[in-house]
This record gives structure tokens, C-alpha cells and sequence, in this order.
């Protein structure tokens, strides 16, 4: 005695297959994003292979898409994507007192990132040069920073905006009390 397949789960993979392509990712970043192996999300995508739970709850995470929607019989075409605060992706060991939020979706990276940066005080974020022609665009919340880009720096306040080269060395470093500020960064 055979089970028929669920006609909800049979469209499984079809619908994370759509939803990669969707954001235009390859097996490859949907991989990286997910900790799920490529040949793993290959083989879910061809329905040869039924994922756990955990291995579906990673890719839904990774894709930005919802878990529950990925079953629903009549996908709706338009929603508002919205994250939660605690669902925000945070980086907490990147510079020296620093916690970065990654505000743009994974999609985006190597193409248009926004960043949401809190620094303590003598917080600093040093980066290496990105891809040529790579820019920032540095707006200051609450606090004050010393912006270097190369040989060039400037102090912000509350309220300005800096544009500077991204494709050099350069850092951004929190100056008398705590910082907050968004970043920018945009490739050619």
C-alpha cells in the first residue's frame, strides 16, 4: 500500500525553486545563506529529496520568504515583506564596538547594501577597500564620527551626510558618545 502524495507538499519544491529564482540567487548563495549544502538544495528543488523541518526553516530564513506561505494552496502575489527587529540579521564582530544591521535583503549584496550602525563611544568600523567604484553614503543619526576615506577626513554630526569612495581604505570612528547612523553602499 502506497501513500498518495500530498498535493500541498508536491508543490514544495517548485515554490523554493521559484522563490530563489525570484531573487535572482543561484543554488550557490542560497547555499552560503542557508548552511543548507548545494547539492541538498539541488536535489529539494527536484523533489528527490524531502527536507527536514530545520533544513526548510534555513532555506525560508535564507530566501526571506515565509515558512507557511511556502504551503499555502493560493499564494498571494502581493505582501508586505516585513521583518521584525529580532529578525533583523545583526553583526556584532565586525570593527571595535560596533553592531551592524543588515537592512537590505541578501539579494542585494555586491550590488546596493543599507546598513543600520550603533557604535559606543571610541567605537570604529576599519574597512578594506570594496570592488572599484564602490561608494558610501554615511548618514548620521544621533552622535558624532570621524570619517576617513583614503587620505580624506571629516567630522559628522547629527543630521549630515557624507559620499565618499568605498574602493580605498576607510573608517568610520564613534567620537564623544554613543553613535548612530545608516550606511549605504552601492556598487557599479
Amino acid at each position: 500500500m502506497t501513500e498518495k502524495p500530498d498535493p500541498m507538499l508536491s508543490k514544495l519544491p517548485a515554490r523554493l525553486k521559484q522563490a530563489r529564482l525570484g531573487q535572482g540567487l543561484s543554488l550557490e548563495a542560497v547555499a552560503k545563506l542557508s548552511g543548507v549544502s548545494r547539492s541538498m538544495v539541488s536535489q529539494i528543488e527536484r523533489g528527490e529529496s524531502s527536507p527536514t523541518i530545520a533544513t526548510l526553516w534555513n532555506l525560508t530564513r535564507a530566501l526571506q520568504v515565509d515558512f507557511a506561505g511556502l504551503l499555502d494552496q493560493d499564494p498571494q502575489v502581493s505582501r508586505i515583506e516585513l521583518l521584525r527587529a529580532h529578525d533583523v540579521p545583526t553583526i556584532n564582530n565586525l570593527g571595535s564596538r560596533c553592531r551592524i544591521r543588515i537592512l537590505s535583503p541578501p539579494e542585494d549584496a555586491g550590488r546596493h547594501e543599507v546598513y543600520e550602525l550603533r557604535m559606543d563611544d571610541g567605537g570604529t568600523l576599519d574597512s578594506d577597500p570594496h570592488a572599484r567604484g564602490a561608494r558610501e553614503h554615511l548618514t548620521v543619526i544621533k552622535g558624532q564620527v570621524t570619517l576617513t576615506s583614503g587620505a580624506s577626513q571629516e567630522t559628522l554630526q547629527a543630521s549630515d551626510t557624507a559620499r565618499y569612495p568605498a574602493d580605498v581604505a576607510h573608517s568610520i570612528a564613534a567620537r564623544e558618545g554613543p553613535v548612530h547612523a545608516f550606511l549605504v553602499v552601492r556598487y557599479t
